[in-house]
């Protein structure tokens, strides 16, 4: 599923120590030559990857770091309109003039191509889908091409040209990057078209090549959509497995700042995911987003209240497994669920004593720290219908969590559930997690000051922490429960990435929010063997690609750069 493979098994070629070594080192040096710092630069090139020296120096100056970055204060964050939250996104994006073009090249396009010029300056949408379905109807060229009437004639030429020849015979829909309304933060889209994505905001967008013919076998546009109606098109073919191909290359024939204003595409684009839900059978509430065309939509959970149990870790921290029990009692709507607190080998005399009183279950599991060992024998104890993993350091914000939750983890193609989380400061720690090319936590106060709709929506994702996940638990049964050679980390990337494998989708929703004092529960335990387990894997840093997240951005360190891969 969306070109996932996993390295580790008989039939691929193993990885060696030294190319996962050559590996590391290129991501290590990526880092360190984008910096923004000089010292850090310098730093970097003077202590080397995985030296001694390097080992040494981070001993040493850690914990004084931590203290400095503790006690600084951190002003609370404030909140900033999206068309104002940043001038350059990602940094290092600047605008391409387009080159000339041959006229034979274009030509031979345009054999292939009709070039449609989309007007959103008029009110009357009739007119418009009625020539679209017309040339659907009759037209003798393979491909439609939607374009801004705001274009050039030399940008059209480019989409098509471009776009044309990335088209392969598989493929129904084939879209590129847009160059938006902010000139210096274009619209960056994902490999795949995540069907959950797609109901939240229009993924594709324009300039898009459609195949005549499937457009033809759905019934063409339809004429109620009014200006949703490519969105009302994409939800469609979605639902009839029809191929998408994105192409990572800005374009400047694509929508006009028109098609973002919330007048303009609120009500048609609700209406349409409206009517993609009633078609798919899943009954949900539908809201307007913070942006314009940016739809919340909330599965219901089903009326048979399945039971869930909610399973925490711990090793003492006693205060810790309070807070997070009191958070749940007292905010938690949802009135079919249980908890199974796991016992690491907890020794101190107060811990003991509230596990003896404690009216939830407590299940032994002795040894040393293994995360995927412990929450396995946890949910080989339960019976529920639906597990969620929860560290004992998190505590609930949103009421209805599970009910939010537990609908979107009751789709029938969806395997994983995750939530937004907030350190202490109440900054967002965790919106996902995206592997681009390695896997860190998305986070819109640090790394993707960017509020857009990618970062917004209800959407699909490669992977969420194991910090809360929601899993059917027989899917948790299937799947084999996580990976305990991956003792530490990993391990909850890497059960997302199976259910992705076997057809099961992960979601994030920003709409349930916890609180996650970071490093609590595990402290600073970092394996390198579970890292570099999971690199051999999924072959990160080499033919992984995230298929949900912007195809030519790459995450190194604390900023976004743009990338285009070979």
């Amino acid at each position: 599923m969306y070109g996932l493979q996993r390295f580790d098994v008989e039939t691929t070629a193993p990885i060696s120590d030294a190319e996962i070594k050559r590996r590391w080192n290129w991501f290590h040096h990526e880092i360190r030559n984008m910096s923004g710092q000089w010292w850090q630069r310098w730093a970097g090139q003077l202590l080397g990857e995985n030296t001694r020296r390097y080992h040494v120096v981070r001993f040493i100056f850690r914990p004084v770091l931590k203290m400095l970055r503790a006690g600084r204060d951190k002003p609370a964050p404030t909140t900033v309109a999206a068309s104002k939250a940043i001038d350059v996104f990602p940094v290092n994006y600047r605008p391409k003039v387009i080159g000339p073009l041959a006229p034979e090249v274009v030509a031979r396009a345009l054999e292939q191509v009709h070039v449609v010029v989309v007007d959103e300056t008029t009110s009357d949408t009739t007119s418009l889908i009625n020539e679209l379905n017309e040339l659907v109807g009759t037209s003798t060229k393979t491909w439609l091409l939607l374009v801004d009437v705001s274009s050039s004639e030399l940008e059209r030429h480019e989409a098509a040209v471009v776009l044309l020849d990335a088209a392969r015979d598989e493929d129904d829909v084939v879209f590129g990057d847009e160059a938006g309304p902010q000139p210096f933060a274009p619209i960056l889209k994902s490999r795949a078209v995540g069907p959950h994505t797609l109901l939240s905001y229009n993924v594709v967008g324009r300039p898009a090549l459609l195949r005549r013919t499937i457009v033809r076998d759905v019934g063409g546009f339809d004429d109620e959509a009014g200006w949703a109606f490519e969105h009302d098109l994409y939800l469609l073919l979605r639902e009839t497995n029809a191929t998408f191909h994105h192409v990572p290359h800005v374009f400047r024939a694509g929508r006009s700042p028109l098609a973002f204003e919330a007048d303009h595409v609120n009500h048609d684009t609700i209406a349409s995911v409206e009517r993609a839900l009633a078609r798919r059978g899943w009954p949900a509430t539908t809201t307007l987003g913070e942006l314009p065309g940016l739809v919340k939509w909330h599965p219901l959970a089903p009326l048979s209240l399945p039971s869930i149990d909610i399973v925490i870790p711990t090793r003492d921290r006693v205060d810790l497994v309070r807070q997070c029990l009191s958070s749940i009692e007292a905010l938690t709507t949802y009135p079919n669920f249980d908890v199974i607190i796991l016992d690491n080998d907890s020794a101190k005399a107060e811990t003991l004593e509230f596990f003896a009183s404690t009216n939830y279950r407590v299940v032994p599991c002795p040894g040393p720290f293994n995360y995927a060992h412990i929450v396995n024998r946890g949910i080989a104890h339960s019976d529920a219908d639906y597990v969620v993993t929860l560290n004992n350091d998190t505590i609930i914000s949103t009421p209805d969590w599970l009910e939010q939750m537990l609908g979107l983890c009751a789709l029938p193609d969806v395997g994983v559930v995750g939530a937004c989380l907030l350190d202490r400061d109440e900054r967002r720690e965790h919106e996902s997690i995206v592997i681009a090319p390695y896997p860190q936590h998305l986070r819109t106060d640090s790394n993707y000051p960017h509020r857009d709709y990618f970062s917004l929506a209800i959407k699909d994702v490669a992977a969420v922490t194991g910090a809360v996940q929601m899993v059917e638990r027989s899917f948790w049964n299937h799947l084999g429960g996580m990976d305990e050679q991956l003792k530490v980390v990993m391990n909850d990337v890497d059960i997302c990435l199976r259910s992705l494998l076997e057809g099961r989708h992960v979601v994030y929703t920003p709409d349930v929010r916890l609180f996650h004092h970071v490093g609590s529960s595990r402290g600073d335990l970092d394996p390198l063997d579970d890292r570099d387990r999971f690199l051999r894997r999924w072959d990160i840093f080499a033919s992984f690609v995230d298929p949900f997240f912007p195809e030519a951005v790459l995450l190194l360190g604390e900023k976004m750069f743009y990338f285009l891969r070979d």
